[in-house]
């Protein structure tokens, strides 16, 4: 977050014409921009916990939502911690920008909303905010999405992903590195072959992750599971359809193509 070594810039779902922005950490509000997904455009917010590295363009985006904040209108999920605090953090986001919305849905995990086509569920997860947050959705005719956020490692969480299509899977250290509250590569090892994916993307790496290089943790876990695995880099595009493509921000980028 510090370094933007990697961009801090969150998930943009788009289905048909309906956005959501999952997590706008630093630099969400640029990037999205960068990449031609406004934030005006947005139809929900989600924030999954009340660390700055998930939430702190979370307002912005409120004001962009909301037409500059002439119309009350969008959803905005986020757990307790974020929208009114608890004993360790938050509230992140203020009652004036709350209000602003159309909906606000309190998450915690069973908890569920719709927005446009898609259907979200919170689901578990263990990390320093203990009001924290996966998330699981169903796009129509597309399957599963599932997306754990910071999380620490518990045995019960690769039931929580089980037979999604697409897993993005927050591993923030590398092999022989663990770190409390957090998942290494070995854990996520045990969370692909409990959940069995379709398609695994690894997203929010740490500086150890990033030395010891993200592809090759991929190609350990692609080799040791049989499960399509990437290691996401910065403006990197999955397109679900008949089968999943999954490309980078530039024409040179090598595309992926994965058989549903």
């Amino acid at each position: 977050m510090f370094t933007q070594r990697r961009r801090t810039a969150g998930i943009r779902i788009v289905h048909g014409p309906t956005q959501v922005h999952v997590d706008p950490g630093p630099g969400a509000l640029v990037f999205s921009n960068w990449a031609g997904l406004s934030p005006q455009k947005l139809d929900a917010l989600i924030v999954t916990h009340c660390h700055p590295d998930h939430y702190s363009d979370a307002e912005v985006f409120v004001e962009a939502m909301t037409g500059g904040t002439t119309r009350r209108r969008g959803v905005l999920a986020a757990p307790r911690s974020v929208l009114s605090g608890n004993d360790d953090c938050g509230p992140s986001i203020s009652a004036y920008h709350q209000n602003l919305v159309g909906e606000v849905v309190v998450l915690s995990p069973g908890s569920n909303f719709t927005v446009g086509g898609l259907e979200f569920t919170a689901v578990d997860a263990r990390h320093s905010d203990p009001d924290t947050v996966g998330l699981r959705f169903e796009a129509p005719d597309l399957g599963s999405i599932g997306y754990t956020s910071d999380t620490g490692y518990f045995p019960e969480l690769g039931d929580l992903f089980s037979g999604v299509r697409l897993l993005a899977l927050c591993t923030m250290r590398p092999r022989g590195a663990p770190l409390p509250l957090h998942l290494s590569t070995e854990e996520a090892l045990e969370i692909i072959e409990r959940a069995r994916p379709k398609c695994v993307v690894l997203t929010h790496f740490g500086m150890r992750m990033l030395n010891a290089d993200p592809d090759e943790e991929a190609k350990f876990l692609e080799d040791e599971t049989d499960v399509p695995t990437i290691a996401a880099k910065d403006g990197i595009k999955v397109t679900l359809g008949d089968r999943t493509e999954v490309s980078g921000p530039r024409k040179r980028d090598e595309t992926r193509i994965i058989d549903a």
